[in-house]
């Protein structure tokens, strides 16, 4: 009796299991986009933040909530976070889970970990990267990016440089090395939380998906500008 009774209730735990640990690994994907939601939130409070001209005009962003620094001043980093591009219409896409590692770090001992946005020159760069990777610093030229929200000399800009970053910390403005950091598309991540066989360029095409997190987040970034 007890073997009939394993035999039946053993692959309807397996199959709950399953469940549950798909729900947890969208939940995570979820939180990413919540968590990005509020790090655009809380750089638009801060009194020199990113100029809402610079913002109109880039046609790509990254946002990676805590990044964390794996050494003491120097050392290794890694963050999680998502990447959308504008389209045409103006919109905000469809937001790509992306993660950032390497390079060396430079900000300030005792800092653990800082809110990252990094701004697009050409969406192509984000939307047509090739492997699905790119190294900041080495395939592309990146730069401090700009602060002040709307003063008169933050009203031009000639955009220079292919990716404008802000790093910010405890509510300030931490100054962080990129160069040789390795930008790549979350492909697990991905398909967690839009399917299996998703295509990332599809989803940097279309504002398609919804749900109220991503449309929070398209709103609070097109509110900045």
């Amino acid at each position: 009796m007890n073997k009939i009774v394993k035999t039946r209730v053993m692959p309807l735990l397996l199959g709950l299991l399953i469940l549950f640990t798909a729900a947890q690994d969208s939940g995570k994907e979820t939180e990413r986009i919540q968590k990005s939601t509020t790090v655009l939130q809380e750089f638009d409070k801060m009194k020199e933040s990113i100029p809402s001209k610079l913002l109109q005009q880039s046609e790509g962003i990254v946002i990676v909530p805590r990044m964390i620094n794996a050494g003491f001043v120097v050392g290794g980093k890694r963050g999680k976070g998502v990447a959308m591009v504008k389209l045409a219409s103006g919109e905000w896409s469809n937001p790509v889970f992306v993660t950032i590692t390497g390079g060396s770090i430079g900000f300030q001992a005792g800092v653990q970990g800082v809110d990252l946005v990094l701004l697009f020159k050409h969406k192509e760069t984000l939307s047509k990267a090739k492997n699905g990777d790119f190294t900041i610093g080495g395939d592309l030229s990146a730069a401090a990016g700009p602060v002040g929200r709307s003063t008169s000399a933050n009203t031009d800009y000639k955009l220079e440089a292919e990716v404008y970053s802000y790093s910010r910390s405890k509510g300030l403005f931490a100054g962080i090395s990129l160069n040789g950091s390795n930008l790549a598309f979350d492909k697990t991540a991905n398909a967690s939380f839009y399917g299996e066989g998703v295509d990332t360029q599809s989803l940097f095409e279309s504002a398609g998906h919804t749900s109220p997190d991503i449309e929070t987040l398209r709103k609070t970034l097109s509110d900045m500008y």
